[in-house]
Formats: structure tokens, sequence, C-alpha cells
């Protein structure tokens, strides 16, 4: 097999190079993300508003859009160190196999227990609920995979953990639910009947799959009602693209040691965690005129916010109880289809990466799950990583871009995010390889039907 030189197929940081910093894109943004909206008076969200729902040092980072580095706390980083730095791994193999010019790379985050990037966030936002003396948090997980880290989280920092599960994902994966358990969170399948919320979901749409807007809903609905607990969100607020941005800067910094400079970009995008930390550094140099980069973000053709969402101020969730957000939306109304995209299948998309989005800073497409499997399994035989439903959106793109990079004779240098492995998603390669799998694509009628009940903000 053919290698680069002094290339090496995994790139380590040593420990000492572990990030002592979080890196804030919104410092560099010239158009800064808009703010959230109290839903009761359509005003800017002020910290005294959010606090009955989030921890006080997470609100203070969520509305800092100009601070450009936070310090990691020493126990963060210390925990980081399990697990990190996490290794940036030449696809050689993978060249090899598509015959392309191209060189690829992947930044991969499964190399904890939690299985994927999610813990990165989950560990900051339990340390700062147990240094403000809460008993326990709340929150919805999609896939699991949120929900799997924080409860590792919790269980180390001895905090309760309540986590509502979108029905689908509950049904679909047993064992990622058992995984949360074994950490000691409790688990329910949403919409519920133990919330009032969830009652007026169910009532609405009867038989329902559930989404990550019912289950938001659903532990906004618990934290607010239990005392000394909070709700934490696994993606789509900036304080979670700054917690990942762990992942862009250590991957900058080990491409940095090979003189390595990327042409495209690729992260999968649900809520905007993972693509979000992945791009932040590169695209603080974009901003700033020092470089440029193709940042492409890959999302399910089955809940396409950025390629067919409206650009409107949205409810974060379902019940319509949290504050609303301006960003690329399906409307919070929106049951995406009850298929594989996992932790994908959020009606919104991060007003951070909304509003790069919209100033062409980044481009997006979408993918049906299918052609997505089919990338994920050939991966699979030539790395040696089975991975996630969600980072095989980005792995189907990179092939893509790689195969044109093969009739155009270009040499380009392709990064994406490898979010996790899939080891708990064997029922949806079982019905990949059964030949059962649907692309279920939302027609227009739905999405206008969906959109006709944005709420009205000028």
């Amino acid at each position: 097999m053919k290698t680069d030189g002094n290339i090496p197929y995994k790139i380590y940081l040593e420990e000492s190079e572990l990030p002592k910093q979080w890196y804030n894109v919104r410092a560099d943004m010239k158009n800064k993300p808009a703010p959230l909206l109290n839903p009761a008076t359509l005003k800017p969200m002020t910290a005294e508003d959010l606090k009955p729902v989030f921890c006080d040092e997470l609100i203070r980072q969520e509305l800092d859009d100009t601070t450009a580095y936070f310090d990691i706390p020493d126990d963060i980083r210390n925990f980081y160190k399990m697990y990190r730095p996490a290794p940036l791994v030449r696809a050689y193999c993978l060249e090899e196999k598509l015959d392309t010019p191209a060189k690829i790379y992947y930044k991969f985050e499964g190399n904890n227990t939690s299985g994927s990037h999610k813990l990165n966030s989950a560990i900051a936002q339990a340390y700062y609920a147990k240094m403000q003396g809460l008993k326990g948090v709340t929150t919805e997980t999609g896939a699991g995979q949120w929900g799997t880290a924080l409860s590792m989280a919790c269980a180390y920092f001895g905090l309760d953990c309540k986590v509502y599960m979108v029905k689908v994902s509950y049904e679909q994966k047993p064992f990622r639910r058992e995984v949360m358990r074994t950490y000691g969170a409790s688990v329910t399948p949403s919409p519920s009947e133990t919330t009032e919320v969830g009652r007026k979901i169910l009532a609405e749409h009867p038989g329902t799959t559930g989404s990550l807007g019912c289950a938001i809903s659903e532990a906004v609905e618990t934290a607010v009602k239990t005392d000394g607990y909070r709700y934490v969100l696994g993606s789509v607020l900036s304080q979670v693209l700054l917690h990942q941005s762990v992942i862009g800067l250590e991957t900058k910094a080990a491409l940095d040691k090979y003189g390595i400079k990327p042409d495209i970009i690729i992260g999968c995008a649900g809520g905007g965690s993972n693509l979000g930390g992945l791009i932040s550094p590169f695209m603080g140099e974009k901003l700033r005129g020092e470089a440029d980069y193709r940042f492409i973000a890959v999302e399910p053709a089955s809940c396409p916010s950025l390629t067919r969402g409206r650009y409107a101020y949205d409810f974060c969730d379902t019940g319509m109880v949290c504050p609303l957000a301006k960003m690329y939306t399906l409307g919070s109304n929106f049951i995406p289809s009850a298929n594989h995209a996992g932790g994908l299948r959020y009606h919104g998309m991060s007003s951070v990466l909304s509003q790069l989005y919209d100033d062409g800073l980044m481009e997006a497409v979408s993918v049906g799950q299918t052609s997505v499997f089919e990338a994920a399994e050939e991966f699979a035989r030539v790395e040696g990583i089975l991975p996630a439903p969600e980072s095989s959106h980005a792995i189907r793109v990179a092939i893509d871009e790689a195969m044109k990079c093969k009739e155009t004779g270009e040499e380009k240098t392709i990064v994406f995010g490898l979010t996790g492995t899939g080891y708990f998603d064997m029922v949806a390669y079982e019905k990949f390889h059964d030949g059962k799998m649907v692309d279920y694509i939302p027609t227009d009628e739905e999405l206008e039907a969906s959109f006709a009940r944005l709420p009205k903000v000028e």
C-alpha cells in the first residue's frame, strides 16, 4: 500500500497539546447570530429569563458572542485526557479503494465509552451543574449518543440524570438505552404520559414516533418543575458548539504538525454540534481573512433543515415552551419520518451555523439514507470502523468529493468528522442488508403545512 512520505496513518497529539481553551467562533463573525427570543414577550432573552432552565455558567457562555476563548477548567480537561486528544486518521485504505488522487482524513470521535463526540460537551455541562450545587439534570436524546454521554458525565460527578429518548430510537436502540441505565440515568420514551406537554403532543399526534422537538419539551418541563434540576442540551445551542470546538482545535493542530492544509471540510449536520465543533477554528481563519476553505454540511434528505428549510424565528421544541431561535427550520411541528438518521432528525439548525450558511460561508447538501448506508458499508470494509449512521452522512459526501477528484485529477485534501461508532445501530444495518430500508423525502406540501405554523415574528 502506498503511504504519503512521513505522514502516519494516525496523527496523535501529545497529552500536553490538548487544548487549554475552547474557541467561540461568534467572536469573529461580522454578522452575529440573532438573539434568542422570549416566547411570551418576543424580546431578546436575558440571563434572568434563562436562569430557571439552564445552569448559570452555561447561560454566560450562551449569551457571550464577543469573547473568543474560554478557559477549559482543569477538572474538565483532566476528564478529557481519558480519551483525548482523539486521533486524526489518514484514510489510506479508502483512498486506494476509490483510486482517487484526493487525500482523505477523518477525525475519529468514537474512542470513548459513550461512543461519540457528545461527551465533549456532556462533561462540561455536568461539571457546571455540579459546581452550582444542583441535584441533577434533564435532557432529550435522539439516537442515544447524547443521552449516553450525559449519563456517563453525570455518574462521574454524582448527579441524577433524567433522559427523554425519542420513541422511535428508544424502540430501535434498546442497547443504547441500557448503557444509559447502566450509568444510572432514567430513560423515558418521548412523547410520554409523564408530562403535560407529552400528553398534549400525543393527543395531537396519536401514535407518533416522536421527535427531538417533542423530547426537548418534556425535558424542559421536567427541569422547570423539579427543584434542584436544570435542563441541558446536546446540540444546537452556542454553548455546545463552544465545547465541541475541541474537535476542530485538535484537528487543526494535528494538520499543522505536518504542514497540511485541507481544501474541503465535511461534517454531518443535525442540530450542529459536530459540524460546528469541527469547522470552528478553520471558519475563524476564513472570517479573519487568513485562509480559505470549503465547508460542506451534510444532512438527511428526510429532515433537510438547511437545504429546504426557512430561515426564520421558530420554537426550539414541539411543545413551544422553549425560546425562539432564528435558524433554518422545517417548523417545530415537523415530525420527521421514523428512519435511521438518528441524531440528525432535528427540525432546526444551530443559529451560529444558520447565520454562516445564510452568509454564504458554507454549503449544504442532503442525502438519502440508502446511499448513506452504502457509504458506511464501503468505509467499514476498508477502514475497519463501523460508523454511526450520523457520521456516515459525512462519509457519503467525502466519497463523492473524492470521486470528483478522480474525474478531474485534482489532488484535493478532504477532512471529515467521524462522530462515533455504529455498534448500537445494528437494526439499521440489518434493514439495509435485508433491502427493507426506504428513502423517505418530505413533499413540498408537507413542508409548506409546517411552515404555515411558524410563529409570526417581525
